[in-house]
C-alpha cells in the first residue's frame, strides 16, 4: 500500500487525508501545530460560497485599494513597505485581469462540484459542524454596485450557479432581521454556512478512525528525495531546538496554506502564495433578544467587505477585511472595530459585550487558483493556495488530488477491503 504524507491539518489537509484513505492510501498528515484546523481553519467567515466565486483580478480591486492605503479601517488594506514577494506577487496578480472572467467562471464549477462532494461526506460520516442551508444573500447599497454585481452574476450563472436578483422587499423577506437602505442584492439558495473548525477537527477524528496517523506538533524541517522520500521533523513545544526525527514515504502533497511556498523551495517548485490576512467576531447570543435578532439567512455586504454565518443558537460569526501585510498575526483593534459597529448598525438587537476576535492568513495566489496537482518531482503533489475560498473549494480539490496520487501510486482496493 502506498505511503503517503500530507503536510497540514486545516481544512485542505484533512480533506485531502480523508480522500486518499478512501482511494486505499496508507495516510500520515505531519501539523506543526498541537491540533487540527488551529490556523486559517480555526474561525473564517463560515460560508460555503459558490457565490463568492469572483476572483479578485479586476482594475477596480486596484483602483479601491489605492483609495483606501491611507485608511486603517478599510476594507482592503496594504502595508506599503516593499518587499520583493509582495511586489512580485502584485505583479502576477495585474497580470492575470486578463483571465478574470475565465478564472471566475471556473471557480464556480468547482464550488458547485465541491459542494455536492462536501455535503456527501458530512452526511455519510455523520459530521455535526452547526451546518445551516438557508442561502447567501448578497446586498447592496446603491445603482453602481448593483450593476457590477450584475455582470458578475452572469459568470456565475453560466458557471452553473442558481443564483438570482432580488428587490428590497424580497431581502426583507428573506431575512427579516437585516436592517439597512438597500438598492438590491442577489440570492444564491443552495450556499450554506458552518463552522470550518468543527467539521475539520470533526473529520479529522474520522481519518484517525480509518487508519490515518496524525503527528502534531511536528514542524517539518527537510525533505530529501532517496529512494523515497525522507521528511525530517522536529516534535514538541520547543521544535526549534529539539532533534529531528525522520519519516519515509514513497508520495508527499503540500497543504501547508502560507507555508506552502516554502516547502515548494525544498521540492525544487515555485509556488507563489501570499499570506493575506483576514479578522473575525465571534459574538456569543447569550440572551434570547439577541438570539432573535441574529440573521439565519448569511449575508454578504459587498461594500464593506463583510459575511456573517449563524453557528447555531448562541454564536453568531462577522468576517472580512483584507490585509496584505506579510506574515503578521496580530490582531488589529482597528481591524476588528468595524465588524463591531457593523453588527451593531445592521442587527442592532445583537449585544456585543462578548465577542471573540480572531485573525487568519489566507495562502492566495495572484490569479486567484488554487495549486492543484503535480509537482516537478515524482511524488510531489500540491494542493493549497485557495485563498478566501478553502472550505468551499476543498473537498473538490482533495478529490482531485487523490486521484493524480492514485493514478502515479495504484492502489489494489482488494487489499485495503
Amino acid at each position: 500500500m502506498p505511503k503517503i504524507i500530507v503536510i497540514g491539518a486545516g481544512i485542505t489537509g484533512v480533506s485531502t487525508a480523508y480522500a486518499l484513505l478512501q482511494a486505499g492510501h496508507d495516510v500520515t498528515v505531519v501539523e506543526k501545530q498541537r491540533y487540527a484546523a488551529m490556523e486559517t481553519s480555526f474561525a473564517n467567515g463560515g460560508q460555503l460560497s459558490a457565490s463568492n466565486a469572483e476572483v479578485w483580478n479586476h482594475w477596480s480591486t486596484i483602483f479601491k485599494g489605492i483609495k483606501w492605503m491611507t485608511h486603517r479601517d478599510a476594507p482592503l488594506l496594504m502595508n506599503p513597505t516593499p518587499t520583493w514577494h509582495k511586489y512580485s506577487w502584485l505583479a502576477e496578480f495585474v497580470s492575470n485581469i486578463s483571465r478574470y472572467r475565465e478564472n471566475t467562471v471556473s471557480t464556480t464549477r468547482l464550488a458547485i462540484a465541491a459542494r455536492k462532494h462536501m455535503f456527501e461526506i458530512a452526511e455519510r460520516e455523520g459530521i455535526d459542524f452547526d451546518h445551516v442551508r438557508r442561502g447567501i444573500l448578497h446586498v447592496y447599497y446603491d445603482k453602481s454596485g448593483y450593476d457590477h454585481a450584475a455582470k458578475v452574476n452572469e459568470m456565475l450563472v453560466e458557471g452553473g450557479l442558481d443564483r438570482r436578483p432580488v428587490t428590497t422587499e424580497e431581502i426583507q423577506s428573506i431575512e427579516p432581521a437585516l436592517t439597512g437602505a438597500f438598492y438590491g442584492g442577489f440570492y444564491t439558495p443552495s450556499d450554506s454556512t458552518g463552522d470550518i473548525h468543527k467539521y475539520t477537527t470533526g473529520l479529522a477524528r474520522i481519518c484517525e478512525r480509518k487508519g490515518a496517523t496524525f503527528l502534531y506538533d511536528a514542524s517539518v524541517t527537510r525533505v530529501e528525495r532517496r529512494d523515497r522520500f525522507h521528511v525530517a521533523y522536529a516534535a514538541g513545544m520547543a521544535s526549534g531546538s529539539a532533534p529531528s526525527e525522520i519519516i519515509e514515504a514513497d508520495g508527499i502533497v503540500v497543504c501547508a496554506g502560507t507555508s506552502s511556498r516554502n516547502f515548494a523551495s525544498m521540492l525544487g517548485d515555485r509556488l507563489n502564495i501570499y499570506p493575506v490576512k483576514g479578522y473575525s467576531i465571534t459574538a456569543h447570543l447569550e440572551d434570547e433578544l439577541s438570539q432573535n435578532s441574529a440573521p439565519w439567512v448569511s449575508i454578504l455586504d459587498d461594500r464593506a467587505k463583510i459575511v456573517t454565518s449563524r453557528l447555531g443558537m448562541s454564536r453568531f460569526r462577522v468576517a472580512g477585511t483584507a490585509e496584505f501585510n506579510g506574515l503578521n498575526r496580530d490582531i488589529r483593534e482597528d481591524r476588528v472595530r468595524p465588524l463591531v459597529d457593523w453588527t451593531r448598525t445592521l442587527f442592532p438587537g445583537i449585544t456585543t459585550n462578548k465577542v471573540v476576535p480572531w485573525a487568519g492568513l489566507r495562502p492566495m495566489t495572484p490569479n486567484m487558483m488554487p495549486r492543484v496537482g503535480k509537482g516537478r518531482l515524482n511524488g510531489v503533489f500540491y494542493n493549497t493556495g485557495h485563498g478566501h475560498l478553502g472550505w468551499t473549494l476543498s473537498a473538490a480539490t482533495a478529490a482531485m488530488i487523490a486521484e493524480a496520487v492514485t493514478k502515479e501510486f495504484p492502489v489494489d482496493m482488494r487489499l485495503t477491503a
